[in-house]
């Protein structure tokens, strides 16, 4: 059973990985789209290029941290709570993504390996050591801090930007803030790759772990293939309604705006991935800093029914992960 739970774990993780792509390229490229700096089909290029490099440079940091981050217990049982958790994921990104609203691939992850552990432990079977921790460091601080400090930072350097081009036509401010978008969309991208890119590894090099394959170090060649091609090819593919979402129905800003928000937002997932180890979602970020920086305007044209929709999505998908792995888990369960 072993070799068999290890292929669907891995096929799961590939197929989670193309679908964050496909759905987490909006955060990446719809300001820059909706404020004409780039086109769609030029942008999605332009991500999928980033996202591609970023990925790259994620294994190492992924390899440096192993499986310290979760300890997956051995054999099948360890196996089926990653199958359940990765299955809810992928489950509750196409609904959200169906519905057009904006909300993170990560959480659903965290929210789903959780409720697989606690179906793994109602049923006498094993569970994920320390949940309660990994849930509240993996899921809960971040999910609280990055798009608290993402709208704020957003918010506030509006107006040293302001500042610094006050003596600019409004027509040559735009049209340096769009040059400037273009290079940060690609920042985004590659924040996004390195972030989900090393967090699919750690999902990977668990899955390997608890079939006995050690550290996972001789298949790392394939690791890196695998995850990857199917971000690379799930961003080529952009889903466009979350895009239209943000960029479109949320609120409204200048291209002056949307570089700080994408400025931002890639800083806080540089510094999360590299420096904190925190699983910092981009479409969170990325959401809020344009709220931030929305905010900040003579007039803001903010869609508030909208923004407080996203905002119901955004704690309910660690809940509701959580339920269809808990599911997920009991039917396996009948399988060990």
């Amino acid at each position: 059973m072993v070799p068999l739970f290890l292929t669907l774990a891995v096929l799961l993780t590939v197929a989670f990985t193309f679908l964050n792509g496909f759905r987490d390229v909006s955060s990446a490229i719809a300001f820059a789209v909706r404020s004409r700096a780039l086109t769609a089909s030029v942008a999605v290029v332009l991500a999928a290029l980033f996202n591609l490099l970023g990925v790259l440079l994620a294994y190492p940091v992924a390899a440096s941290i192993g499986t310290d981050w979760m300890h997956i217990p051995g054999g099948t049982g360890g196996l089926s709570l990653l199958i359940s958790g990765l299955a809810a994921g992928i489950v509750w990104n196409i609904f959200t993504w169906w519905k057009g609203m904006p909300s993170s691939s990560t959480h659903a992850l965290f929210g789903g390996l959780f409720g697989a552990g606690g179906a793994a432990l109602l049923k006498g079977g094993d569970q994920i050591p320390e949940t309660a921790a990994t849930l509240w460091n993996s899921v809960a601080l971040p999910l609280l801090v990055s798009p608290a400090l993402a709208f704020l930072l957003s918010y506030l350097l509006v107006w040293p930007t302001i500042w610094v081009a006050r003596n600019l036509q409004p027509n040559v401010v735009n049209r340096r803030f769009r040059r400037a978008q273009a290079i940060t969309a690609g920042a985004v991208a590659f924040g996004h790759g390195l972030q989900d890119g090393q967090r699919t590894f750690l999902v990977m090099l668990a899955a390997l772990v608890a079939a006995g394959y050690d550290d996972g170090a001789p298949l790392a060649p394939m690791l890196v293939v695998l995850v990857t091609a199917a971000m690379t090819l799930g961003t080529l593919f952009g889903g466009w309604r979350i895009s239209y979402t943000l960029g479109h129905r949320m609120i409204r800003v200048d291209p002056m705006r949307g570089f700080v928000t994408q400025s931002v937002g890639f800083a806080l997932q540089f510094i999360g991935a590299i420096a904190l180890s925190w699983p910092i979602s981009t479409t969170h970020t990325m959401t809020a800093g344009m709220w931030g920086a929305g905010s900040n305007q003579r007039f803001p044209e903010t869609n508030r029914p909208v923004v407080l929709r996203i905002l119901g999505y955004w704690l309910v998908t660690p809940l509701a992960a959580a339920a269809v792995a808990f599911i997920f888990q009991m039917a396996l369960s009948a399988l060990l």
